[in-house]
């Protein structure tokens, strides 16, 4: 029986504790859906998508209607002089017929412009080779690839910015609920002395002290509210939420787990981190650009068929249409060395991304080592902090019973307590700065993935 009920407190308190991992998850889930900023960025990853559609959309042949309708006056004339051709003829022939079968023509003046000519038709332009439309496809690729990156890395930096706000609120939270005790302690001690100095037992000093240690505990107490509600604010901006809507409270203690070593949180962030796989797209898009221009130099060749009507009037009969069939090449023999310089530019931008992944992933490795040893300093100060707090408590529990006997001044008590009080706000400090610090250590290092899992 035994067995069960432990078994049973044990599922009880497992379940506490998954819900408390819950809510910050919850919260996560929502910045995720709902932050602006990651919205924006969102958009432009899917405008990205559309421009490569665009690009892809070139591989296509296309199909065009176009029609005109002219009317045309003057211009210059075409002189056909058929009848000094002709008349000769006829008059031969009628001489020798005997007729006038024959009978002459003059000569005829045909205008160069149509006084109204009309032209309808479907155009089908299909390119066949045009290194420039492959590797512009190839670079929106790209691009989109890096706009994809920025959204996950800014997905990253949301979680871990939610998180710190999260645990700043708790932080001054905590705060509040230590200076609502102390308050109720000093309270309690101005009572005592106040009736004490009523008795004759103390002067009137011991009241002005406890009243003054009372103003300025209120004091930080106004300070720590206003901390409080900007923390509050600032989460609820993170997810846009009303910026004085309540924050469920996470009660738990527990401290996130700090167990993966410096080299694979080096290693991994490396494999992992957004920004750098932005790096090597821009260089893969410069990589494309680079060799798009050094196919400038080749020609391109195009297809074209047209097929329509033709004439002075609108008519669509078997006598009116016309079909023509084209192959178009063109070639750049000489722009002015536009193209050369072109080249060495798409080289030499090459060489700054090389540099600026270098740089990128020497800074990556830098941050993943200080915030590692950040947390592992907090770690420490946590454990100095839990001692610090352990001793001033049972040294303000000796000062607090020789004060009420009267074997202790009011210095000495105020000094007591104020010790005790700093240790108490010393170790909540280092616990949520803990939480705060490797918030970030896991988002330099990736150790939380986006899907609500943790490395």
């Amino acid at each position: 029986m035994k067995i069960k009920l432990t078994f049973a407190v044990l599922l009880i308190l497992a379940s506490q504790l998954s819900a408390q991992n819950n809510i910050l998850e919850k919260y996560i889930n929502e910045g995720l859906q709902s932050n602006l900023t990651l919205k924006q960025k969102q958009y432009s990853y899917e405008k990205s998508i559309q421009v490569l559609k665009e690009a892809k959309g070139m591989f296509f042949p296309n199909l065009s209607l176009n029609a005109r309708y002219s009317v045309a006056d003057g211009g210059r004339m075409i002189d056909f002089p058929v009848g000094d051709m002709l008349n000769p003829v006829y008059s031969t022939l009628n001489q020798l017929t005997q007729t006038n079968q024959f009978p002459q023509i003059e000569n005829e003046q045909i205008p160069f412009l149509r006084p109204t000519e009309q032209e309808t038709k479907l155009r089908l332009v299909q390119p066949l080779f045009n290194p420039q439309i492959y590797y512009n496809s190839k670079i929106k690729s790209e691009l989109t690839n890096a706009e994809r990156a920025d959204v996950e890395s800014y997905k990253r930096e949301l979680v871990a910015e939610i998180k710190i706000a999260y645990f700043n609120y708790l932080k001054t939270v905590q705060v509040l609920k230590l200076t609502d005790k102390t308050s109720e302690l000093l309270k309690e001690n101005t009572r005592v002395n106040e009736r004490l100095f009523a008795n004759d037992k103390i002067t009137i000093d011991n009241v002005y002290r406890s009243r003054a240690e009372l103003s300025k505990l209120d004091k930080s107490i106004a300070e720590a509210v206003k901390y409080n509600k900007s923390a509050k604010a600032y989460f609820n901006f993170l997810l846009n939420k009303p910026l004085e809507l309540e924050i469920e409270i996470l009660d738990e203690k527990k401290l996130a787990p700090f167990e993966k070593g410096l080299q694979f949180s080096q290693e991994y962030a490396i494999n992992i981190r957004e920004e750098l796989d932005m790096i090597k797209s821009y260089k893969n898009a410069n990589d494309y650009n680079l060799k798009m221009n050094k196919f400038n130099k080749t020609p391109n060749l195009t297809a074209v068929v047209d097929y329509g009507f033709q004439g002075e009037e609108y008519k669509f009969t078997s006598d009116d249409d016309f079909v023509m069939a084209s192959f178009v090449l063109s070639w750049d023999l000489f722009k002015g060395f536009q193209n050369n310089a072109k080249i060495q530019q798409a080289t030499i931008n090459r060489q700054i991304i090389e540099t600026q992944y270098k740089e990128a992933e020497n800074r990556v490795r830098l941050q993943v080592l200080d915030l590692y040893y950040e947390v592992e300093s907090v770690e420490k100060a946590i454990i100095a902090a839990k001692q610090e707090r352990f001793s001033s408590a049972k040294s303000f529990e000796i000062i607090n019973k020789k004060y009420n006997a009267g074997q202790a001044n009011l210095i000495e008590f105020i000094d007591a307590r104020t010790t005790m009080t700093n240790a108490e706000i010393n170790l909540i400090i280092a616990t949520y700065d803990y939480q705060i610090k490797y918030a970030k250590f896991e988002r330099a290092a990736c150790l939380y993935e986006l899907n609500g899992e943790k490395k």
